[in-house]
């Protein structure tokens, strides 16, 4: 079976001196059960395994309990014990509890590690920062990039490019309309029905769902937001939007990237840059052939820039860095990737005729900015999406 890099990861830090509860974290369906059944499979500590996802794991009264079971297991082994616990935003009042025995283990000093995982949003809004601060380490489970795509499914470029990187859909590549039910059945309507509706207050739930097909249909592509309460009815206003696009971005199916300025208050007020985390979405969302997309000069050339987008997506979340877009009166860049003081000007050339002169502009006005043009002969697609580009200087 194949292990993503994340199975190595959780390893080393299981391996290490208890000091961290290590949260698995990131899209629906992209793998991070089977991380960490992996990696506790391959791993020497005795370990405890749970899910919170049964009907009946729904209070922190049964997370006491099975918390207790796993202190038993470990004080009669008398040695460190390792603690995994899935989908954990499913219980209720769960980062108070898990606050509490955390704690009490570290005063007792119960050698019990402990791995968590579930949504991103959920862990992160609702419960890491409000009670767990300086008390776990992040460890994010991205949608499959196409290096690994290639190596355990055999995908194409061309491949990638429309079925993305859900593991889960890979074995319905031959059943297009199979593939599209499954996206929508399997991963859109749970993450907007469970991850965010009955998580999240949302007054126009209609207007949620309307948001997110109009944004990953429009991937790659920038819409004011006059333009999108144009486009939907019942629309609400820019705030209600605004806020809208923030869960889909906590969730992880659809952001609106800024438009990059050293004035971080243009920032927060520029138009959104729809971009889907997934190429997978924008297809489903498009409802179009796959001839369409992928030989038709514009309809590829948003495909190809989602795909970079998602891509760059990915790995600030793993690592650390923002990402933008740049426009300047008619002179655009295609994304713009800001780490501490390193920045990159990176455009795109797929599909449709583009110039570079966005780039070259983004120069004079950031003379020490590092320029990518992904497509040309010096950083082929390919090479930069399995990840043979440095992206900073």
């Amino acid at each position: 079976m194949f292990k993503r890099k994340l199975v190595v990861q959780i390893i080393k830090r299981m391996q290490e001196k208890r000091a961290f509860m290590q949260v698995v974290i990131g899209p629906r369906q992209t793998g991070k059960t089977t991380a960490v059944t992996q990696a506790l499979e391959a791993i020497s500590i005795s370990h405890y395994f749970i899910s919170a996802d049964a009907p009946s794991s729904a209070d922190a009264e049964w997370l006491r309990n099975e918390w207790e079971k796993a202190r038993v297991m470990q004080k009669q082994h008398s040695k460190e014990m390792i603690l995994a616990i899935d989908e954990i935003q499913k219980v209720k009042n769960w980062s108070s509890m898990v606050k509490l025995l955390w704690d009490e283990d570290t005063r007792k000093k119960n050698q019990l590690k402990v791995i968590l995982t579930g949504s991103s949003s959920l862990l992160i809004q609702k419960g890491l920062n409000e009670s767990l601060a300086g008390r776990f380490e992040v460890l994010f489970c991205p949608h499959w990039s196409y290096k690994e795509c290639k190596e355990a499914f055999s995908y194409s470029l061309d491949n990638f490019l429309y079925f993305g990187g859900y593991p889960g859909a890979a074995v319905l590549k031959d059943d297009e309309e199979r593939w599209v039910r499954y996206i929508g059945s399997s991963i859109v309507e749970p993450v907007i029905s469970l991850d965010i509706l009955q998580m999240e207050e949302v007054r126009k739930p209609a207007l949620l769902r309307s948001l997110f097909i109009l944004g990953a249909g429009y991937s790659a592509q920038e819409l004011s937001y006059t333009k999108i309460l144009g486009q939907l009815s019942d629309a609400g206003n820019t705030v209600t939007l605004a806020h809208y696009l923030e869960l889909l971005n906590n969730a992880n199916i659809l952001c609106g990237l800024q438009k990059y300025s050293s004035n971080k208050l243009k920032v927060k007020q520029s138009s959104p840059r729809f971009m889907v985390y997934d190429t997978s979405l924008l297809v489903w969302a498009a409802g179009a052939s796959r001839r369409r997309l992928l030989e038709e000069p514009d309809a590829r050339g948003h495909l190809v820039e989602s795909a970079v987008g998602a891509y760059l997506l990915a790995r600030g979340k793993e690592e650390g860095f923002s990402v933008y877009w740049w426009r300047e009166r008619e002179k655009e860049v295609d994304f713009v990737i800001e780490s501490g003081k390193s920045l990159t000007a990176i455009e795109v050339k797929s599909g449709k005729v583009k110039h570079v002169e966005g780039s070259m502009e983004f120069k004079k006005c950031y003379p020490k900015a590092l320029s990518l043009v992904i497509g040309s002969e010096n950083c082929k697609l390919e090479d930069f999406l399995v990840g043979k580009i440095p992206l900073f200087k």
